[in-house]
């Protein structure tokens, strides 16, 4: 069979597998909604607690900062899971933590609530995507079938394509019902991520042997967990640069190159369009190239994304970076995952919590950086410091590569 003929054969084996098997799809539904929640409410939170709790805008720019303790919670609740094999009743657990939190916020009459929350509550709730993530590696891995990536990819798709539409959704419901009734819905979307999974508990059939393997081998020391550190860190710097971009990117647009609203709004849509189209062909170019060849591939994508914004002051510009920055995307949201599963093989909740909580880390301190950085050095100059960022995770991953860290 031809290269591409192999490609049809693996995407189509894939979707049989995840139509096939309840946990797929019920992951697949529980993530989308995961995705649509988040990113619906995320983007509204500063609003509110300026127009509703009355927060000044410095103040509600930090919340952002609660994401600080996602990474810490993340380990926690990955080292339990790996120590037990709970995965689905600590995904459940999670995803109530998850909807408790924003009826909180939902509730907050003082600016001070949402910050405790976020930083204590919110925290964990992250954690329920990535004990998913491994509930399915766990199946993958039990059934020993083929198309793993790609099941992964297909069920990692359905995340995003939540996080394509959720900025949309939210903003046009807190413009119809107001900010605390989304935050409402946003919760209630959490706990709706349980429906779908039932009350499923077996993975497989070979559920208590894996079991007690997981056990065996759920204990990593530190020395274990250094290339997967090392991997989340470069991860980070890339990612950075997103909460630099979106909080910077449309106000560089309207207020510098006077762009039309249309055009605007076309060049924030480009990114997530470019990611789904490239998506499903990630899996296919990391095994012809080698996966964290790819990666590294990816992130001279942001380098050029960021000059692309720093330095080609027109629409073409805008446009450019913004494909480039969905590619980007399109390739890190399928690989990273699996490349942090197989860094630590031993410990795959672990590893899929650290990866997947990273994201909070990197949003608060890419925000902050970005904060320092317009002061400092201003617009479009503030987009040089997400391509050194990218630039830097680069080599690092290209070093990675070279000295074979995953066979």
């Amino acid at each position: 069979m031809d290269a591409q003929s192999l490609t049809t054969s693996s995407r189509a084996t894939a979707l049989r597998q995840v139509w096939a098997s309840p946990l797929y799809r019920g992951a697949t539904l529980a993530l989308f909604l995961s995705g649509l929640a988040t990113s619906a409410s995320l983007p509204q939170i500063v609003l509110f607690l300026v127009k509703e709790l009355g927060a000044s805008l410095p103040v509600a720019g930090l919340y952002y900062l609660t994401g600080l303790t996602a990474p810490v919670a993340g380990y926690l609740v990955g080292s339990y899971s790996d120590r037990t094999g709970r995965r689905l009743g600590l995904f459940r657990l999670c995803a109530v933590a998850g909807a408790l939190g924003w009826a909180g916020i939902a509730l907050s009459t003082t600016s001070w609530m949402p910050f405790v929350i976020g930083t204590v509550i919110l925290g964990f709730s992250g954690s329920a995507t990535s004990q998913l993530f491994t509930a399915v590696h766990d199946d993958l891995k039990a059934r020993g079938t083929g198309a793993h990536d790609s099941v992964v990819a297909i069920i990692r798709m359905a995340l995003t394509a939540g996080w394509v539409i959720g900025p949309f959704l939210g903003a046009w419901f807190a413009a119809q019902i107001g900010l605390r009734a989304m935050f409402w819905g946003t919760a209630i979307c959490f706990l709706a991520q349980i429906i779908p999974l039932g009350t499923m508990r077996a993975l497989t059939g070979s559920r208590q042997r894996a079991d007690k393997q997981t056990k065996a081998t759920g204990r990593v020391g530190w020395s274990e967990m250094l290339p997967l550190l090392a991997f989340t860190g470069l991860y980070v710097l890339v990612y950075a640069g997103e909460p630099i971009k979106y909080g910077f990117l449309l106000l560089y647009m309207q207020d510098q190159l006077k762009l039309d609203p249309s055009i605007q709004g076309s060049v924030i849509g480009t990114q997530p369009f470019i990611e789904l189209v490239l998506m499903p062909f990630s899996v296919l170019l990391a095994r012809r190239i080698g996966i964290l060849w790819v990666m590294c591939i990816a992130a001279i994508c942001g380098v050029m994304a960021n000059l692309c914004f720093a330095a080609w002051p027109t629409a073409a510009g805008m446009f450019a970076g913004q494909i480039l920055m969905g590619g980007v995307w399109g390739l890190y949201m399928v690989l990273g995952l699996i490349v942090a599963q197989r860094l630590l093989p031993n410990a795959v909740a672990t590893a899929s919590a650290i990866f997947m909580s990273s994201s909070a880390l990197a949003s608060a301190l890419g925000g902050g950086i970005g904060g320092v950085g317009v002061a400092y050095l201003g617009l479009p100059n503030v987009f040089y410091l997400p391509a050194l960022f990218s630039l830097a995770a680069a080599f690092g991953l290209a070093a990675m590569a070279r000295l074979g860290v995953i066979k």
